[in-house]
C-alpha cells in the first residue's frame, strides 16, 4: 500500500510586530483586556510592498523543501489553503506556483477557514494514496491585517487576528509505522452567518463594492462569539476522539495535539477535557495570534524546530472554524 508522510514543514511571519499596546493607536483597549479573553499579547502584521500572501507562502514552502531535500520542480500538485488571496480570482496558489517557478504543476485553491490546512493535508493525502501523485506541497497563508476593522467598534475580533503562512511537503511512502494515519472533515453550513464576512458576495444589485455596503459594515467581521466558543470547544473534542477511535487509540497515545491558535481558552479547554499535560499541546497563539488557515502549519513547524516532534510520535492536529467547519488529521511521524 501507498500511504503519505510529511517529510518536510516551513514557516514565515512577518518582520512586523504588533504588541497589545501598540493596538491602543486605533481602538479603546488593553494589554489585560486581549489577553484574558485570548491569550494573545502580539501578533505579526504584513509589510506592504514586502510581503503578500503568496510570498509569504512561497517562503515558507522553500524552507519545508529544503528540509525535505526536494526542489519545487519535484513536486506534483500544490494544495492552497487561504480565506485572504491576493486577488479576487485567480487564487493565491496560481502566484505562488509562479513565484517558485513550477509552471505546470496543477494548483488546488481552498476556502475552509481556520480548518483550512487540515482539509488541504486531507486532499493531498487522498492524492497520494490513490497513486494520482507522488509529493504535494500544502499551504496555509493568510494576510488578515488589512481588511480587519481596527476601530474600536471592531476590537472583539481585530484583536485576535495575525498573518502568516506555513508549508508541508508529503511524499509518497510505503512504510505504514510513519504516515498520516487518519483525516475526519466536517462542516455544518446551518451556522454560516455566525461567523463570517458579508461583503463583497456576487449575489448582490449592482457592482459587489459600493460606498454603501462600506458603510454599512459588511466587509467587517462579524462573530457570535458565544456561539463561536460552545460549539468549538464541543467540535474540537469530537473531532479528535473521532481520529483516535478510527485507529484503535485513546488520548494518552497522543504524543503532541497540535490545534487551531484560535483562542486559548478552547485550547485548555480541550486539554482539560482530554486530560493531556501541558507539555503535549502546541501554543503560540500568544506571539503569533489567530492566523486562521496558517495557525496549525506555523505551529507544527515550530514544534518541530524545537525538538517536540518525535520520531514515531502520535502527532494529533485539530481545527474549527468559520462554515462551521471542523477537521482532524493523526499522524504517526
Amino acid at each position: 500500500m501507498t500511504f503519505s508522510r510529511i517529510t518536510g514543514l516551513g514557516y514565515y511571519v512577518p518582520a512586523n510586530v504588533v504588541t497589545n499596546d501598540d493596538l491602543k493607536q486605533w481602538m479603546d483597549t488593553s494589554d489585560e483586556w486581549i489577553r484574558e479573553r485570548t491569550g494573545i499579547r502580539e501578533r505579526r502584521y504584513f509589510e506592504y510592498g514586502k510581503d503578500t500572501n503568496y510570498s509569504m507562502a512561497a517562503e515558507a514552502s522553500r524552507q519545508a523543501l529544503d528540509r525535505a531535500g526536494l526542489q519545487p520542480g519535484d513536486i506534483d500538485v500544490i494544495v492552497y489553503a487561504t480565506i485572504t488571496p491576493d486577488y479576487f480570482f485567480p487564487g493565491s496558489a496560481f502566484l505562488m506556483q509562479r513565484e517558485l517557478g513550477m509552471e505546470g504543476k496543477p494548483v488546488i485553491d481552498i476556502r475552509e477557514q481556520c480548518s483550512g490546512f487540515v482539509y488541504a493535508l486531507s486532499i493531498a493525502d487522498q492524492f497520494i494514496k490513490s497513486g494520482m501523485y507522488r509529493s504535494a506541497l500544502v499551504i496555509g497563508s493568510e494576510i488578515q491585517s488589512s481588511w480587519i476593522d481596527k476601530s474600536t467598534a471592531g476590537r472583539s475580533t481585530a484583536v485576535i487576528f495575525g498573518d502568516g503562512a506555513g508549508a508541508a511537503v508529503l511524499v509518497a511512502s510505503e512504510d505504514a509505522g510513519h504516515r498520516i494515519l487518519s483525516t475526519h472533515l466536517h462542516a455544518d453550513g446551518r451556522f454560516a452567518e455566525e461567523l463570517y464576512v458579508k461583503e463583497p458576495g456576487s449575489s448582490r444589485a449592482g457592482r459587489p463594492v459600493s460606498h454603501e455596503m462600506l458603510e454599512e459594515g459588511g466587509y467587517n467581521v462579524y462573530m457570535n462569539g458565544n456561539a463561536v466558543f460552545k460549539h468549538a470547544i464541543a467540535r474540537f473534542g469530537e473531532v479528535i476522539i473521532e481520529a483516535l477511535h478510527a485507529n484503535g487509540l485513546k488520548p494518552e497515545d497522543i504524543d503532541l495535539l497540535v490545534p487551531h491558535q484560535a483562542n486559548i481558552r478552547i485550547s485548555e479547554y480541550v486539554r482539560q477535557q482530554l486530560q493531556l499535560p501541558e507539555t503535549k499541546v502546541v501554543n503560540n497563539i500568544e506571539r503569533f495570534g489567530n492566523t486562521t488557515a496558517a495557525s496549525i502549519p506555523i505551529a507544527l513547524a515550530e514544534a518541530w524546530e524545537a525538538g517536540r516532534v518525535k520520531e514515531g510520535g502520535l502527532v494529533c492536529l485539530a481545527a474549527f472554524g468559520s462554515g462551521f467547519t471542523w477537521a482532524s488529521a493523526l499522524i504517526r511521524w
